[in-house]
């Protein structure tokens, strides 16, 4: 049993997601760095879709009933047991009765806690993730929340630590140009100077406001009917600043899609944080 002592701006569960859903108007969700919740189970010994705690900026502590295993991976957050200083991204043991405290990451946006057994809430059209846009699944964590642990898995943790790296200070996010580029002047533009990430930015999508470099400017001012938006898509509203679609985009919109950026540099996108500089590099293949 694990209970949250205290959150931070954000906690919540996330697994992967739940895909196959847009037919009823239902997105994915899911942990908005995937490949940091994936490790972040890897090292415990869960499979890779397990659920665990995304965790916006840090500041959060939660207290082990039971002897548990967990490991704290993405935005390299300060952590300490009971005190004590631990490692990102290593294999942690909390005896009953610990704590394992976040502190406040000065890199990176989300970080993700692993439990050995996952967390075992009940799931939601088959996934325990929670979606900001929706809703739907487990609310976020707040002080005083407790839930329990899932069975182990009989494979044990092989690994003592895992080598992670730091967000660079200036991003650069590949691309694939289109599909509604050509209702822009200039769509290359996308591709000169460099942006900031906005305040306003969320799990639904990474705003950006430009920081030198010409403006995007659309060549029409007809409308778009409402089509499908994936996972990544830059739609560009009339400002003309660029968001890019995180977790838990809405399925359709009716702004134009510039370009869509490569699902292998989602993951980097999602621990952009305010202020973050990011560069996108065009790219004609995935």
């Amino acid at each position: 049993m694990i209970v949250i002592e205290e959150t931070g701006p954000l906690a919540t569960v996330q697994d992967l997601g739940r895909p196959g859903w847009f037919d009823s108007g239902v997105g994915p969700a899911g942990a908005a760095d995937r490949g940091a919740l994936r490790l972040a189970n890897r090292l415990v010994g869960n499979p890779e879709d397990a659920a665990g705690i995304e965790v916006l900026l840090g500041g959060l502590v939660l207290h082990a009933e039971d002897t548990t295993l967990v490991a704290v991976t993405g935005a390299p957050a300060p952590a300490t047991v009971d005190g004590t200083p631990v490692g990102h991204a290593s294999v942690l043991c909390l005896a009953p009765g610990e704590s394992l405290r976040l502190g406040y990451t000065r890199a990176g946006l989300r970080s993700y806690i692993g439990i050995r057994g996952g967390v075992d809430i009940a799931p939601v059209l088959g996934s325990r993730s929670y979606d900001t846009l929706s809703g739907i699944g487990p609310p976020p964590l707040r002080s005083g929340s407790v839930f329990p642990v899932g069975t182990p898995p009989p494979d044990w943790p092989n690994v003592d630590q895992a080598p992670q790296s730091e967000p660079p200070g200036l991003m650069e996010i590949r691309a694939l140009l289109g599909p509604r580029d050509d209702w822009f002047t200039d769509p290359a533009a996308l591709f000169t100077g460099h942006w900031t990430v906005s305040p306003d930015s969320d799990r639904v999508g990474a705003r950006l406001d430009r920081a030198d470099g010409p403006p995007l400017r659309r060549n029409s001012s007809a409308e778009l009917p409402t089509e499908g938006v994936a996972l990544g898509s830059v739609q560009v509203p009339p400002s003309g600043q660029p968001v890019i679609f995180l977790a838990d985009h809405p399925i359709t919109g009716g702004y134009p899609v510039i370009a869509v950026v490569l699902d292998a540099d989602v993951d980097l996108v999602a621990q952009a944080r305010p202020g973050q500089r990011i560069r996108f590099r065009r790219t004609r293949s995935t």
